[in-house]
């Protein structure tokens, strides 16, 4: 095997945590793993990693050995992409990770053309509503809303909208339309219990007017697919951003209500893993999102519901 494949199995290693692990996301048997590090330390004279309960752990040989060989590689990537040239397009893998119902609305149908420009590109697309840990998970580039976690995390801001009250006409119809923040309090409320989702408190601003109330709701839910199955089978309303319902908002399905009142803006970013130097593939796809969603606004341009105070 030769030098960089040995140091992108390492960096995998100490980057999944455990030698299965790796195996996994390299698709290769874990035998072919171990036998790996056995002959790195081997030829190294080191020990590079040390087994105990909680996984593996890079001894400071180890750590040295990872972080060096971590930027060989993406060195070595980026000189590829260069002499190449970007009208060859890209090439190799790229990780992404988003959330579920986002990654189904707004990246996954814009997917093909950005495939298409980059003929020898393979993407991994890993759904998921939480955060997750990028460097275990091998993420290139990850898509998050709301307020980063991280401060120190790079990041591209790729786009900002509302945060709506919003129902269908037949549950307002039913229950009425609220005008005022406090109204809420007599309406059942669908509940986004994820980081970014609002939560129960609902605090909405008008002419300098500060006023907070707690969406009050009989089910909770940690994934948007459930806030939006739940909103348009008429159960209640909820707090969501355009882009969790930007179809149905197209349509008229799910209308927004209380529009003299607002709640904060919601920003979408497009997250790098910290400590690594942004591959060229993840900078490429975070600029194209960024263009998806700049061309989606002019859809949600509504006065009723603009992004514009």
């Amino acid at each position: 095997m030769d030098r960089l494949a040995a140091m992108e199995i390492f960096v995998c290693i100490v980057e999944t945590g455990s030698f299965s692990a790796a195996a996994r996301r390299l698709n290769v048997g874990q035998p072919a793993v171990s036998k790996t590090v056995a002959s790195l330390e081997q030829r190294l004279g080191v020990k590079l990693v040390v087994r105990s309960t909680r996984g593996l752990t890079p001894t400071e040989a180890g750590e040295e050995y990872f972080q060096r060989a971590k930027r060989a590689i993406e060195d070595i990537n980026e000189a590829e992409v260069a002499a190449r040239g970007s009208a060859n397009g890209l090439t190799g893998r790229l990780r992404l990770c988003a959330p579920v119902t986002f990654a189904r609305l707004h990246i996954l149908p814009h997917l093909e053309p950005f495939l298409a420009r980059n003929p020898d590109l393979d993407v991994d697309v890993v759904l998921d509503d939480r955060q997750i840990d990028l460097i275990a998970e091998g993420i290139d580039v990850a898509v998050q809303l709301g307020h980063l976690s991280d401060s120190n995390a790079t990041a591209r801001k790729l786009d900002t909208c509302r945060l709506l009250i919003l129902g269908t006409p037949a549950y307002f119809a039913k229950a009425g339309e609220p005008q005022i923040p406090e109204d809420l309090l007599t309406h059942q409320a669908v509940v986004y219990t994820q980081r970014g989702g609002g939560g129960a408190k609902w605090t909405f601003s008008r002419h300098g007017e500060i006023r907070t109330v707690n969406g009050q709701g009989r089910v909770r839910v940690s994934a948007a697919e459930g806030i939006r199955t739940l909103v348009l089978s008429g159960l209640g309303l909820a707090m969501a951003s355009q882009w969790m319902f930007a179809p149905e908002l197209a349509s008229g399905e799910v209308i927004p209500v209380m529009n003299d009142w607002r709640l904060p803006a919601i920003d979408l970013w497009a997250v790098f893993p910290s400590g690594r130097m942004v591959s060229t593939k993840a900078r490429i796809f975070a600029a194209y999102l960024a263009e998806v969603m700049q061309s989606k606004a002019l859809s949600l341009s509504d006065p009723q519901y603009s992004t514009q105070e």
